[in-house]
């Protein structure tokens, strides 16, 4: 599945029936503290969008509901002053064609990115540490780290990594929802391939170490995670990922690995993909009916604002005629306050995965953002350790990961 239609599927029509925040919800002190902070979401998957025709980051794309869940006017309202945009590649054959194909997909990616950089330099801008994220959002612009959702582009060369680093990748996933190369998936019905990470895994993550590029374990199994925590010369991530001890999906962590994650000095950005935060049961009617619709349009990258518009009406009419439970902000919390209590709120922050599937009812986009601010401040949170969570966590690994790296010209 292409990453639109894994949002398809998820049938959350956010921002067409959400039940979305309104301002009096949010206080003036929320609102002032979630200003100060320096707001980083670590999975924004909007470069999917990029190449859609006519669509532009600095545009409003609300009516777009959940195909549209970033941009700068919603990145204003909600405080988003950026975070880790994402290159993705859906996982396909393991092959010379496959591995081809996802060579090409994954550098195509790196230059859409690069050319919406060039195309809006007054407003968005690319980092490279931390201090050019403090740098960047200081001058009121946004923030664009760049990571990679699956290492599937380097199966035909994983020296391609040095490549992407001088590109800007500055985290690098293992796997998405299939194993790869480089490791296992938590959820491929296959099972485990490789007990954890391959010998090429393990060589990756020896070559972004040198290379100072922030490891991130969400969608690996369990026994990678642990592998890269003590493989791992400096601190880990968890991007996208929430609480299995909440929710028992296999997607999720369970509070044993997450002390072992938060006692390795690594960070989890707890994830608002509603199939991960609440029990939803099967329908398999609702389920074909979805299927159908997304097999009308393959082709993500070429939705147009009119396919959007027929899609979203399309899903109204199955959401009435197959309806189904849908996460909403207070499970969202229960998610967050959980791995907060479990590993302490230096090592917790927020990867909602916008633009992938993210986004519940009352946090239908990044403009609902300062809810969670509010919320945390409500469960008692004091100022420091909410501006840990918004982005202070995610910057002090990052600095570690980059002060463990060989100096240029060293790193092989």
């Amino acid at each position: 599945m292409t990453l639109r239609i894994s949002t398809l599927l998820c049938g959350l029509l956010l921002a067409t029936a959400a039940i979305t925040a309104s301002a009096q919800e949010v206080s003036a002190r929320a609102q002032a503290l979630h200003q100060q902070a320096l707001v980083l979401d670590t999975h924004l998957d909007t470069p999917a969008n990029f190449p859609r025709p006519g669509w532009d980051i600095s545009d409003d794309h609300s009516h777009d509901g959940s195909y549209s869940q970033v941009d700068l006017p919603r990145m204003r309202k909600g405080g988003l002053d950026g975070g880790f945009w994402v290159i993705y590649t859906g996982q396909g054959a393991r092959d010379a064609e496959g591995n081809r194909k996802a060579r090409d997909h994954g550098l195509l990616r790196m230059t859409q990115i690069h050319e919406m950089l060039a195309a809006h330099p007054d407003t968005f801008e690319l980092a490279l540490s931390a201090d050019d994220a403090e740098r960047i959002a200081g001058q009121g612009k946004r923030v664009v780290f760049i990571s990679m959702e699956n290492a599937s582009p380097l199966a035909s060369d994983p020296s391609l990594l040095s490549a992407y680093h001088a590109l800007g990748l500055r985290m690098l996933g293992i796997t998405h929802v299939l194993n790869n190369d480089f490791g296992d998936s938590s959820t491929d019905k296959k099972g485990p391939e490789w007990n954890g990470l391959s010998p090429a895994g393990k060589a990756l993550v020896a070559q972004a170490n040198r290379l100072g590029i922030v490891l991130d374990g969400s969608h690996a199994s369990d026994q990678v995670v642990e592998q890269l925590i003590a493989l791992s010369k400096t601190p880990i991530v968890l991007s996208h990922t929430s609480a299995k001890d909440v929710f028992g999906h296999p997607r999720n962590i369970d509070d044993a690995l997450l002390r072992k994650l938060a006692a390795s000095g690594g960070v989890i950005h707890v994830n608002a993909y509603g199939g991960y935060l609440i029990d939803i049961p099967a329908n398999p009617e609702r389920e074909q009916a979805l299927q159908a619709l997304a097999d009308q349009y393959p082709d993500e990258s070429q939705l147009s604002e009119a396919d959007i518009a027929a899609i979203l009406k399309a899903r109204q009419r199955i959401d009435q005629q197959y309806p189904a439970r849908q996460a909403s902000f207070d499970d969202y919390m229960r998610h967050l306050l959980h791995i907060l209590k479990v590993a302490g709120p230096e090592h917790v922050g927020i990867g909602a995965d916008w633009d992938g599937g993210g986004g519940v009812l009352g946090l239908a986009n990044v403009g609902d953002l300062p809810r969670i601010t509010q919320a945390l401040l409500d469960a008692g949170y004091s100022d420091a350790e909410i501006k840990g969570i918004w982005g202070g966590n995610l910057l002090r690994v990052l600095r570690a990961v980059q002060a463990g790296a060989e100096p240029a010209g060293q790193s092989s």
